[in-house]
């Protein structure tokens, strides 16, 4: 059987690792002899669990989209991660991280976002805990993602805008790691998605596994089983996605859909579709498929989704996509556009750009009527509402 996860070097297959600037190597390393321990530990998950049910409002909800599922012809099952505190998946993993910074003795946090939902996580739990944070957003993004900068610093948090390269997440996340690189000693690098350097792909997967983890236990209670034919999640970095696949990773009756940022389509220069249009590099610390030229220089991404607008995967969607273990959809912009404005007029939830790539993939697919879907929305829609706006004319 196929090993789906994290090995005892940090890889998934060929996928995964370590390169990282030698003033790192004591940090990731403390780090990584650290994390399990610490996360598998009574104590964290004592705290770490009740505050997911008193401060996020875990579990979020299970629904049984009525009306999405008549026109697709299944059972279609929402997983709705817009209903967290702060609106999206991303509260999950920051609020694991922090509790992992404060036990390591770490009393400076750092983050890096894209279209701001983590950054508003961060910023979330640093206003929580009482630690002072920096997050690095790069210019593009503050500007079509400001109501999610105003939150930030609302919360407390410093913004420090991005002016290098496309001014999206990839240059957030070099700034990040600049900065990680001068504080060693007493910064905490909270990433935000399943990439960088091992163990952080590890990390987050495991912090987000509690999307996985309640979906069994909801799904029993609504179905009288415990898995789905079809689980389906958007994917950039693949945070909610490795969330929501990972307690199903080894139970191959179980298709894994995941879609990636197409935006003016993969086999043009305007994309973010990594899977698609990849080849293997070096990127932010681990080894994956990422968006580059034929001498290794990495390729600016393009995506109407500021979340998904970057130029690498996290290395385990590499390896699920290399080993055929999930089927990668490449959705365009347009696309997206048309599914966040159906599911809004058919359900009454507003998506985030994001979780509207993934709504996308289903009319592509062939249901039989009794198939179990569930289909994780990442966020809500309000972060990206003049988006939407801007490309209405796609969803008449």
């Amino acid at each position: 059987m196929k090993n789906y996860n994290v090995n005892e070097k940090g890889y998934y297959g060929e996928f995964g690792g370590a390169f990282i600037p030698e003033i790192l190597y004591k940090c990731t390393e403390e780090l990584r002899s650290a994390y399990a321990e610490i996360i598998e530990s009574h104590d964290f998950q004592e705290e770490y669990r009740r505050l997911l049910r008193d401060y996020v409002g875990r579990p979020s909800a299970l629904y049984e989209a009525s009306r999405l599922s008549q026109k697709y012809g299944a059972r279609i099952f929402l997983k709705r991660e817009d209903l967290n505190h702060t609106g999206a998946h991303k509260i999950n993993n920051a609020l694991g991280q922090i509790l992992l910074a404060r036990k390591m003795g770490k009393t400076r946090i750092i983050a890096e976002t894209g279209a701001g939902q983590h950054g508003v996580a961060t910023a979330t739990v640093c206003a929580l805990m009482d630690m002072p944070c920096t997050i690095y957003m790069g210019k593009t993004d503050i500007q079509r993602q400001m109501p999610n900068v105003e939150r930030m610093k609302m919360l407390g948090a410093t913004v420090a805008g991005v002016s290098s390269g496309n001014m999206t997440l990839k240059d957030a996340v070099n700034e990040a790691i600049r900065d990680w690189c001068c504080h060693p000693q007493d910064t905490f690098y909270i990433m935000g998605s399943a990439v960088g350097p091992h163990p952080y792909p590890d990390i987050v997967a495991r912090l987000q596994s509690i999307i996985s983890e309640e979906i069994k236990t909801q799904l029993l209670e609504k179905t009288g089983r415990n898995y789905p034919d079809y689980l389906m999640a958007c994917v950039g970095g693949g945070s909610n996605a490795i969330g929501t696949f990972y307690h199903y990773l080894d139970d191959t009756g179980v298709k894994l859909i995941t879609a990636e940022a197409g935006g003016q389509g993969w086999d043009t220069p305007y994309t973010a579709a990594t899977i698609h249009s990849g080849s293997v590099g070096i990127l932010h610390g681990c080894k994956t498929l990422i968006l580059q030229t034929a001498d290794g220089q990495v390729i600016e991404p393009y995506s109407i989704s500021a979340g998904l607008d970057y130029p690498g995967i996290g290395p385990v969607h590499a390896h699920l996509a290399k080993t055929g273990r999930a089927t990668v959809y490449s959705i365009n912009d347009d696309e997206a556009v048309r599914a966040a404005y159906e599911l809004t007029r058919l359900e009454g939830i507003i998506p985030a750009m994001e979780s509207a790539h993934i709504l996308a993939v289903l009319p592509k697919l062939k249901f039989q009527t009794d198939n179990i879907v569930v289909l994780t929305v990442s966020g809500r829609g309000d972060k990206d509402m003049l988006n939407f706006l801007k490309h209405q004319e796609w969803a008449e």
